[in-house]
């Protein structure tokens, strides 16, 4: 009998989508699927599902959901992920019914603990309602971090759940859910759990805290990111209470869906190409330079690639330092994304400085990224700290040398090149400094001179396997061992 898995998140592709979460919830439970488990997910009914045409049915209306003294009622809205994976949607219009996901561009919206606290406490009321013995609530970063501890308070002796167990997974330790002590009593959560081993957070309400100490196994979206966050420079002042959950705490490396990070078939070339053929390689890079408006001399020259959200997580800082010196090596650089106002500045500036070899676009443009991905050369991902980073992982399927920091999930991905050997994937720096960053690069530079071998290296990085399935694996080995524990 397949192993029945409730799935709970904020986010979930193709329904709702900010960042990396939503590509994670709408990717595994497919590849679940195929080792024989029968996922069920639950999202909350933002208005840009309401809008987005995705035939959703009615399926249970006026569903309560206790939060303390107070009983809300929401309806329940059922669609599909595939034919076989259903997703429910938790309405609420008060809570969900809004423009933007967990704010407005200016700040996170005032409510947000009140927001996901009743849908973490829905999810549960969902899964009562549908007699289901769940295995396995598996929960995903702080918006849903409460379920293991509403589970725990008010359900150890219910028929449906007294076997569940709870796997809760943190995608960035930067976000936590961090809201002020007054908030709590709306929570619906007994007095005895803000305390300093559950909830309290100085003073503050920690929602990802109280996921970590309260959930069955913590994990998280690479090992060396499982390591890093113990520490004090990865931990954001929870690295004790991970330590002390050492034990249950694994990275699962995250995988991706290849069916649409492909060269061979991807609709958002103008052309196609494998590793075994390249030719469409050069002609997509022709495009990206069209695009662009950069000067075809860039055709035999390296072009470096950047798609991010433009923060400083993503080394922004210590990027915009080498850009001149990268510009003097004549190579050339293209970034598309959105983010802090200071960093979209700054490299609109550099561009205007150097038009006939940089280009920025300050956009969210999913076809613009994969023309990128495909008509670069190397990929830049000089990160402070990545939990796991997918366009690295994208960048070698399509045959563009990644450039990163030895942190999190690009430690994990990228293999460093050995020139005299000729193996490696890509090229990496530990320190956080802009000399370690232009050594790396210059290494890179260095090794496309030579033609021979970056051939080599370009097959090398289209060759690697970082498909679902072997992650799907792994998460298996886990609910069987939680199941059986």
């Amino acid at each position: 009998m397949a192993m029945k898995v409730l799935f709970a998140s904020s986010e979930l592709a193709p329904f709702a989508k900010t960042g990396g979460l939503a590509d994670v919830c709408g990717s595994l439970p497919k590849a679940l699927l195929q080792w024989g488990v029968a996922p069920t997910l639950v999202l909350p009914l933002y208005r840009s599902v309401t809008e987005g045409g995705w035939g959703l049915e009615l399926v249970i209306e006026g569903l309560p959901v206790v939060m303390g003294q107070s009983e809300f009622r929401t309806d329940i809205y059922r669609g599909w992920l595939t034919e076989e994976i259903p997703v429910f949607f938790v309405q609420r219009d008060e809570f969900f019914d809004r423009t933007y996901l967990y704010g407005t561009p200016k700040e996170d919206y005032f409510d947000n603990a009140q927001r996901f606290a009743f849908f973490s406490r829905a999810v549960i009321a969902l899964g009562e309602a549908l007699s289901i013995r769940w295995r396995i609530i598996h929960c995903h970063d702080w918006q849903t971090a409460l379920i293991p501890l509403y589970l725990k308070a008010f359900y150890s002796n219910h028929p449906l759940f007294t076997r569940t167990k709870t796997i809760f997974t943190i995608h960035n330790l930067g976000y936590q859910g961090i809201f002020p002590a007054e908030t709590f009593p709306l929570l619906g959560l007994p007095s005895r759990l803000f305390s300093s081993d559950i909830l309290e957070f100085w003073g503050k309400i920690n929602f990802l805290k109280g996921g970590i100490v309260s959930s069955d196994q913590v994990t998280t979206v690479s090992p060396t990111y499982a390591k890093e966050i113990q520490t004090p420079e990865f931990g954001y002042g929870l690295e004790e209470v991970l330590r002390a959950r050492a034990d249950e705490l694994v990275g699962i490396l995250n995988g991706v869906d290849y069916s649409e990070w492909d060269p061979e078939g991807d609709p958002h070339l103008v052309a196609h190409y494998s590793r075994d053929g390249l030719q469409g390689k050069r002609r997509c890079k022709e495009d990206l330079l069209k695009t662009f408006q950069l000067s075809q001399d860039l055709m035999e020259r390296p072009l470096l690639g950047m798609v991010s959200r433009l923060a400083e997580q993503k080394g922004l800082d210590i990027l915009c330092q080498v850009v001149d010196k990268l510009m003097a090596a004549g190579a050339g650089l293209v970034i598309l994304g959105k983010g802090q106002q200071k960093y979209e500045r700054l490299l609109v500036q550099l561009a205007r400085r150097h038009p006939q070899q940089m280009g920025v676009r300050i956009a969210f443009d999913e076809p613009l990224a994969h023309k990128i991905e495909a008509g670069c050369d190397m990929f830049l991902m000089p990160s402070r700290y990545e939990p796991c980073g997918l366009s690295q992982i994208y960048s070698m399927k399509y045959g563009t040398i990644p450039i990163v920091r030895h942190t999190g999930g690009l430690a994990d991905t990228v293999v460093e090149v050995n020139p005299k050997r000729g193996s490696g994937t890509g090229f990496k720096f530990s320190t956080y400094h802009p000399d370690a960053l232009w050594e790396a690069i210059e290494k890179a530079l260095s090794c496309f001179a030579d033609k021979e071998l970056w051939l080599r290296l370009v097959q090398q990085a289209m060759s690697q396997d970082f498909s679902w399935s072997r992650s799907a694996r792994q998460y298996l080995k886990l609910y069987r061992r939680r199941r059986r524990g």
